[in-house]
């Protein structure tokens, strides 16, 4: 009986045994500031939409990508620094679609160059600026869109 026991008590440690996982030195990191941005724009989409214009036609409206306040190297910028980022930005989120965004097939015959969600590159001074609180938002036509980007910290920003 105490050699059941004993049995017992080695197969329940086995299960509570766990293997440690691997981790990528940077995955933590890198989760974090992806999981910032999904909040970040989750957050502008529900409680600023209400104050965003809503493009018409073929037109759509771009967040420009404002950097982090950090450089990599550990330094501060400044708030008006960042501003003049945004200002001079070629890159931005698409925030919304008019109705009839990338609608024509003789223009589009391979469909939409990008979707709501995604970045994209656009000319320096493409579309109509719109100041908003905290910003500014872009509204471009559909033709503006020069290419889409995976990651806008990809690109080397300059002003």
């Amino acid at each position: 009986m105490s050699e059941s026991k004993i049995l017992q008590t080695s197969s329940d440690s086995d299960k509570t045994a766990e293997i440690p996982k691997t981790k990528l030195a940077l995955e933590e990191k890198y989760e974090d500031i992806n999981k910032q941005e999904v909040e970040g724009y989750e957050r502008l989409k529900t409680k600023e939409s209400t104050k965003l214009p809503k493009p018409t036609g073929w037109r759509m409206l771009i967040l420009p990508f404002k950097m982090p306040e950090k450089t990599r190297g550990g330094l501060y910028l400044g708030q008006e620094t960042l501003e003049r980022q945004q200002i001079g930005s070629t890159c931005g989120l698409v925030l919304a679609q008019g109705p009839d965004c990338y609608k024509d097939s003789e223009r589009y015959p391979d469909g939409p160059w990008c979707k709501k969600g995604d970045w994209v590159i656009f000319a320096r001074y493409a579309g109509s600026r719109i100041q908003i609180d905290g910003g500014e938002v872009r509204l471009l036509n559909d033709d503006e869109v020069l290419a889409t980007i995976e990651n806008p910290e990809d690109i080397l920003h300059k002003y």
